[in-house]
């Protein structure tokens, strides 16, 4: 007989937030790591922003963050349809990394570059795919000898998507030249939206050529699909500063 106890509801308290490149989730890579410009930091509340809590934390090169699908709706389906599957094709919530999960739970593998314990604790990370403000419930180190096994399946997304051409409207370049972070931005750019953060029936239209918006940093980058042949092109036609 088990004698453990038998909790129908656990609470989970955030213990910190994230500040990132992303002021808004349109445009996001769908996992961590496909956008090694992007940084966040992690900012700890307290009573867990204590630098005791997180000593010995910089001999680590990754970390697992577990986070709050905040802005998702609470309600959740036992079906969804993931985009690397033209959005089309159902399957199981949980044979998925769907944000559309029971408890909204999610985990990101990112990697840390530095940490601050001035005032707090604030963690720099690179490669984040989280918007600004999500809620981490949790930090573990990564251990690649206990959690990388390159023989594993990876069910319908074997390897990293195909990524578009991305080209720049002389137009974006010049605003681009103005800004003290043009190189970390142009790189940015082209990472997001190489992995075409249009929605997956958009994709199939060859024919459109609608203007997009996705919010980076503090900018909001207007670029349009161009199709050549088979070939598909995202051209950046202005990068403007967007209003709250």
């Amino acid at each position: 007989m088990d004698d453990a106890p038998n909790s129908e509801h656990f609470t989970l308290t955030p213990i910190g937030h994230v500040i990132s490149d992303y002021p808004d989730k349109f445009g996001i890579p769908r996992q961590p790591g496909l956008a090694p410009a992007a940084n966040a930091r992690l900012v700890l509340t307290a009573p867990y922003n204590e630098p005791l809590a997180v000593r010995g934390l910089e001999d680590f090169s990754h970390l697992w963050l577990s986070f709050i699908f905040h802005q998702s709706p609470e309600r959740w389906s036992p079906l969804v349809r993931p985009p690397r599957l033209g959005g089309n094709k159902k399957v199981g919530v949980f044979a998925s990394r769907s944000t559309h999960r029971p408890n909204r739970l999610g985990l990101s593998l990112v990697r840390l570059v530095g940490i601050d314990t001035q005032h707090g604790v604030t963690l720099q990370l690179q490669g984040c795919d989280l918007v600004s403000g999500t809620p981490v419930v949790d930090i573990k180190p990564y251990l690649p000898w206990a959690e990388s096994h390159p023989n594993a399946q990876a069910g319908f997304a074997p390897e990293t998507p195909s990524l578009l051409a991305v080209t720049f409207h002389p137009t974006a370049l010049d605003t681009l030249a103005q800004r003290q972070d043009s190189a970390t931005l142009l790189a940015l750019i082209e990472q997001v939206l190489s992995q075409d953060p249009r929605p997956a029936y958009k994709q199939k239209d060859r024919e459109s050529e609608r203007l997009y918006g996705v919010r980076l940093r503090d900018v909001d980058v207007k670029f349009c699909p161009r199709q050549k042949g088979e070939a598909t092109t995202l051209e950046v036609m202005a990068i403007e500063p967007y209003a709250e």
